[in-house]
């Protein structure tokens, strides 16, 4: 993959990242917008109508339609929003092809996780491209103010956005629509087959960011997987974080409590943005992202 993207992992692995959201301490309690009320769908139900309610296939279609659309908006004007974009688009067909068979114990539920999922990306993007600055968490406004001011690296732009989707949002998502089958066992090995399709993604992702968006992201070649696996072993790391952040909602003995565990995930998340920031901004001096930028404008529509 890439050596910049290596020590940016290594950054993050090493110390920059804060301590996970559950174990650290209890900061004062400044209100939340936890779990994004109006956002998620209708409690999950397979008899429904509504495809998306029901989890049924046709409704990651739709998923994938409008993440195409808004992608190819940003990959247009060379927005570096599109770096995540691309990620998350690409992941999710991903997804999309592994369902073709017999993949997870309970396919219908993980599409409609899916779907809620997606949803938490869109509303905050849209609340940030719309000046609603109040209602973007504040991982995902390091993420987009990083972005838009040209800032750091495209691999400060992809680890930015999983770090605000994954360390933020998902612990978030996989508490509302409920963590345990109707007959009480849990859902966690679906949660974990997840990590096999990104493993998928890793290497051919990375390629296509740094062929159409920034070259610098895989510009230090090495001759191993090794900087895949350590990008995968992140990604999986947090993945773990936020399931068992997920739990400890669940857990929460009262409203209160479990209000003071979402404040730690948006605290947790936020520094873990401001530490990625850090360890991926352009020197001072020279150029910050031009050269992406020109870059990007000769290659972005490259297939």
């Amino acid at each position: 993959m890439t050596k910049g993207v290596l020590v940016a992992v290594a950054a993050v692995v090493l110390g920059l990242a804060a301590p996970g959201a559950v174990a650290a301490n209890e900061p004062p309690f400044v209100g939340w917008s936890a779990l994004l009320p109006g956002l998620s769908l209708p409690p999950y139900d397979a008899a429904s109508s509504d495809d998306c309610v029901a989890g049924r296939i046709q409704c990651v279609d739709g998923t994938i339609r409008e993440m195409t659309r808004r992608f190819e908006r940003l990959a247009d004007s060379c927005d570096h929003d599109a770096v995540f974009a691309l990620t998350y688009l690409r992941v999710t067909e991903e997804y999309r092809r592994t369902i073709e068979r017999p993949f997870f114990d309970d396919t219908p539920f993980v599409n409609y996780e899916d779907t809620v999922f997606a949803r938490y990306y869109f509303a905050a993007y849209d609340a940030w491209a719309k000046g609603r600055i109040a209602e973007v968490p504040p991982a995902w406004r390091v993420a987009f103010d990083a972005a838009a001011a040209h800032r750091i690296s495209g691999t400060g732009d992809l680890l930015l956005g999983i770090n605000a989707h994954v360390q933020r949002d998902l612990p978030l998502v996989l508490y509302s629509i409920g963590l345990v089958r109707p007959d009480g066992t849990s859902r966690k090995a679906d949660h974990d087959r997840v990590n096999m399709i990104l493993n998928r993604v890793v290497e051919p992702l990375i390629a296509e960011i740094a062929r159409r968006f920034d070259p610098t992201v895989d510009d230090a070649d090495l001759p191993t997987s090794l900087d895949e696996a350590a990008l995968f072993q992140l990604l999986a790391g947090w993945r773990e974080k936020a399931w068992r952040n997920a739990e400890a909602l669940a857990l929460a003995a009262t409203p209160e409590a479990r209000r003071r565990l979402v404040s730690l995930i948006e605290d947790d998340a936020a520094a873990e943005a401001r530490a990625i920031v850090v360890s991926t901004a352009y020197p001072p001096l020279v150029g910050g992202g031009t050269a992406r930028d020109v870059y990007c404008a000769m290659h972005h529509d490259d297939p």
